[in-house]
This record gives structure tokens, sequence and C-alpha cells, in this order.
């Protein structure tokens, strides 16, 4: 899509106001990060509408419709065309709507701007291939009244919805999908205490992997299940079978903990070591950020480009401070090797897989390792070898397993 029929769609869906609001933040987020003010991402009413030290107690009820399908309030903010954790989100919400559920999406945005329109989202998810296509009705969140309507379960996303979940009258179960440990997302200060506290609610958690479900019941004692990382090998898959002289890096430099800084670092030791391998910058428009050494700038790429991609470059390079991102996964799908940092919450959550090389973050080390992985004398063996430890990948285990959660959760019986 072209920047003309974005700022288009912006202008119909959103508004005057709210495009130059946008136009303001990119200028922005290309010569310092854009950075939001404290407390700016959840409505007041909801922080004080929730005492987390007075714990409720929270139950199934009678299902308030007849048809036997539960209804699931499901509280997120408004996604984004390559928002992976909404499109993560989006792919757990197909199981469930495919296992008898009943869903209504409540778009929550605090902010006065970008405008959020329901018209706006469905624009943006339609022909979007990052996005299953769901039967569930769309509401915008009024934080003078909180969540309405008759609903069996409500399902928080972030630690902002988590506080608007609480408020919802009756005690039917809600459930917490946490895809990431946000305190970290702030440096000490109210936002971070927020965070945390949303883990103190009583709520169901589901997560992302083991490392970040462990976490959560260690140190917050919030009960918490998980599903397994995983990939969609009719998605990604190995199709080159061909010497490969390229690598890939994860960059996004408006979130800190994807270490968009750092990884540049590694890349340009890479760059001056050997100025033969081509290096792939994907995940944002890299063009302002100042990089010093020749590299292909990938921007956003949609779903459907990564595969393709991926099969170009004998290693993956990205990082991640906090939960891990499937690319590491993704990447293996395509016979390419993937150099992460090295730490408990890379290593649990991806299984101490044998075909990551998890590292120190010490550039020069760093950098000698993707460069010793092109160099391979068995490099397309072992991207074959590596290839076919991913055949046949699918999320139904997942979507299962997430599925019998909700069963629990609500004492729904088959």
């Amino acid at each position: 899509m072209s920047v003309f029929t974005r700022a288009v769609d912006m202008l119909k869906y959103e508004g005057l106001s709210s495009t130059a609001w946008r136009g303001a933040k990119w200028l922005s987020s290309r010569t310092n990060p854009f950075a939001e003010k404290p407390l700016s991402v959840v409505f007041p009413q909801d922080v004080l509408a929730v005492d987390w030290t007075k714990p409720r107690t929270f139950a199934p009820e009678p299902l308030v419709s007849a048809s036997g399908r539960p209804q699931v309030a499901w509280i997120i903010s408004p996604p984004s065309k390559t928002s992976g954790g909404h499109q993560n989100a989006y792919r757990f919400m197909k199981y469930l709507e495919d296992a008898g559920y009943d869903l209504t999406l409540i778009l929550y945005s605090a902010g006065k701007y970008p405008k959020v329109s329901i018209d706006g989202v469905k624009n943006v998810l339609a022909g979007n291939g990052g996005y299953p296509e769901l039967k569930a009705q769309y509401k915008l969140y009024d934080p003078e009244k909180g969540v309405e309507g008759d609903y069996d379960l409500i399902v928080a996303s972030d630690w902002a919805t988590a506080y608007a979940a609480w408020r919802y009258e009756r005690n039917i179960p809600r459930v917490y999908w946490v895809q990431d440990f946000e305190p970290y997302f702030y440096p000490l200060g109210p936002d971070y205490v927020l965070a945390e506290n949303s883990y103190r609610l009583g709520y169901q958690g589901i997560t992302v992997g083991p490392w970040l479900a462990g976490k959560l019941t260690a140190d917050y004692g919030m009960p918490a299940e998980f599903y397994e990382y995983a990939v969609d090998s009719t998605r990604y898959s190995r199709t080159n079978d061909e010497r490969r002289n390229e690598i890939i890096f994860y960059a996004r430099p408006t979130t800190a903990r994807r270490a968009t800084e750092f990884g540049l670092l590694v890349l340009e030791q890479v760059a001056r070591q050997r100025p033969d391998i081509v290096i792939n910058v994907a995940g944002w428009d890299m063009s302002k950020a100042g990089i010093t050494f020749p590299f292909v700038n990938l921007g956003t790429l949609d779903v459907s480009q990564l595969s393709d991609v991926y099969n170009r470059c004998a290693v993956g390079f990205s990082l991640s401070m906090t939960c891990v991102s499937l690319f590491p996964l993704e990447v293996m799908a395509c016979g390419t090797v993937p150099i992460v940092n090295d730490g408990d919450n890379t290593r649990i959550s991806l299984r101490d897989n044998p075909n990551i090389e998890f590292l120190p973050m010490s550039p020069g080390l760093m950098a000698e390792r993707i460069i010793a992985a092109v160099d391979r004398p068995d490099q397309v063996e072992h991207s074959r070898a590596i290839a076919a430890t991913m055949a046949g990948g699918s999320w139904a285990g997942s979507g299962d397993h997430v599925v019998s959660v909700f069963d629990r959760v609500m004492g729904r019986k088959h």
C-alpha cells in the first residue's frame, strides 16, 4: 500500500486531526523514538475503579445465551497491519470461534489520537494475510461506562485492558492474555507499577511460551498456562537449496526491548569484516536511522513476503530483551540459522533448541558467529537439516490447548 493510499484511508476513517497527529508521530520516530507520556495508554477511570488489595472471586455462571455458545468480551487495543502481537491474538480467537465461542472485540484506546473507528479497523484487516477472518462483533470502549453487555467471560490483552476488565460488574471468569512482561516496557514509574499490579488481579493467565508463565506465577502468584511457540509450515518453508550469502536482522527502533541499536553495532562489525555479505534489515523503515554501512532497507513487510526473504538468507539475527518473537522459528523453517541473545527468556521459551545459536551480547562475538554461519562449508546441508526439524509445523496443538484452558475456566464440558 502506497503512502498516498494510507493517507487517504486515514483521512476517511480518522479525520484530518488524527491524520496530522500520525504524520507528526512518523516524523518524530525517525529523529527520536516516539515516547508516550506516563499513564497515557490507560483511562484514569479504569485505574481508579480497581483496588487489587481487595481480591475478587471469579467463577463461571449459567450462560447468558440460550444458544449454548459462551459469550466472550475480548478487550484489545486497535490492531495495525503489521502488529505481530495482534495477529497472534487473532489466530487464537479463530480457534475459539471454531470451538463454539462467540466473540465481541472491544477496542481500547486511551489516547486522543489516533482516532479509532470500527470501520477503520475493519479496513486495516481487510485482505491482510496476517489476520484470519473472524465472525466477531466490534465495539468501542467507553471509559464512562466500562464494558457493557451480557458476557460469560472477559479477556484482557495488556495491562491497561486488565483494569478495564475488572470493572465489569459480574464476577464471571477473567482471562489475561499475556504476550510479554509489560513492566519492562517502562522505566520505574507509574506505568511500571500499574503493569505489575495487573498481574495481581486474580485472573487466569495464558502466556506465549513457558518463560513468561513461570515468571508470573513465581513473582506474582498468578495462575498461568502457556502455549508453545509454533510455526505455520504452509506459510514458512524452505524453497532455496542454493548456498546463501545474505543475512537478515529484525529491527524495531521504537521498541526498546528489541535492542535495535545494539544489533546495528553487530552488523557494523559484519559489514566491516565482510563487505561481501548482503545485510537485510526488516521490521521498520531504517532509511533515516543514520546507518553508515551498506544494507538493504526492507522496511515493514506483509506476512506473505517473509518466506521469500528468509529463503535468501543464511542467518536470521534478532534480539529480545523480554519475550522472544516468532522470528527464530520462522526463519528456521526456511533453512536459515537463527542467532539470538542468550538468556532465560530466550532459552526457556525456545526450549534450548540446538539449532538456534544463543550468544552472549558481545558485538564482536555475535559478528564472528554470524560470519561463521555464512561461511560454514556444509551451509546447504545444515540448512536442509534445520528446515526438516520444522516441517509439518502447525499452531493446531497450541490452539487446542488454549481452547482447553478456556473450557476449564468456563467449567465447560463436551
